[in-house]
């Protein structure tokens, strides 16, 4: 169970937060009721076995919920029905329908977006440096990821069997790990959680943000799709909407 906070006027606009208990305490209430920042906040029981936050990060986790909005159509984006992660980084910005190319396999929409190059990446961890030239000729998976976000641990499983099943079909999958928190920066903690999660895909560390605001990208987790040319075809920002992913990965391949 799940229990949703709205925060009041005093927050930047009224953005949805979750816990991960199944319940507060009396002394939480007692804290919501008195903190000066808090004692607007108004409490709503609702869609229990969405994604849960823990408590901890209840003032450092920004959530964004999207509902039924998952697209394969000209300039759709696919949206997750359950929920994202949101971060907002200086100079980063979120894209458009107009910049955001068409889903359609059969033709390359005129206005084209690119793979970004990979840049500020000072770390690789299962692979050599690469770059989009790199990957030309086959179908590429861009995720944007960190270990510690547990929207991003229920899509690894996924990604890692997509992996798994679609790799000597010509699908490679790059796993850009860009973290929220400090501990989030270390190599050796985000080597324990590729072990755990069995994750042999190349992954970059972008600890300092740099493709992460090439890709104008603001959500954990986010799934970038391009064809063999380099060209992005879609995008998936969230958890869900796994068997729309994935019959795209199947088109693209051919």
């Amino acid at each position: 169970m799940g229990l949703f906070l709205k925060t009041g006027k005093n927050y930047q606009s009224n953005l949805w937060v979750r816990t991960q208990r199944t319940h507060f305490s009396e002394k939480s209430f007692r804290y919501l009721r008195h903190h000066p920042k808090l004692k607007s906040i108004s409490i709503n029981l609702h869609n229990y076995n969405n994604c849960f936050m823990d408590k901890y990060f209840l003032k450092r986790r920004r959530l964004l919920t999207y509902l039924g909005l998952g697209a394969l159509g000209a300039g759709g984006v696919a949206i997750a029905s359950g929920c994202s992660q949101k971060i907002s980084v200086p100079s980063a910005v979120a894209p458009t329908p107009s910049n955001v190319p068409t889903q359609s396999v059969a033709a390359v929409p005129a206005n084209t977006q690119l793979l970004p190059e990979f840049q500020g990446i000072s770390q690789w961890l299962n692979s050599s440096p690469l770059t989009t030239a790199d990957l030309k000729g086959s179908v590429v998976l861009i995720q944007f990821w960190t270990f510690a976000c547990i929207n991003c641990q229920r899509t690894l499983p996924y990604v890692t069997r997509w992996h798994q099943e679609y790799a000597d079909k010509g699908l490679k999958v790059v796993g850009v790990h860009t973290p929220e928190f400090a501990y989030e920066k270390v190599v050796n903690n985000v080597k324990q959680a590729l072990q755990k999660h069995k994750i042999t895909y190349p992954v970059p560390i972008d600890n300092e943000f740099k493709t992460w605001n090439a890709y104008k990208n603001e959500y954990w987790p986010h799934l970038f799709l391009a064809d063999r040319q380099g060209v992005i075809r879609y995008d998936h920002i969230g958890e869900g909407a796994y068997s729309d992913t994935e019959q795209m990965i199947r088109q693209l391949l051919g």
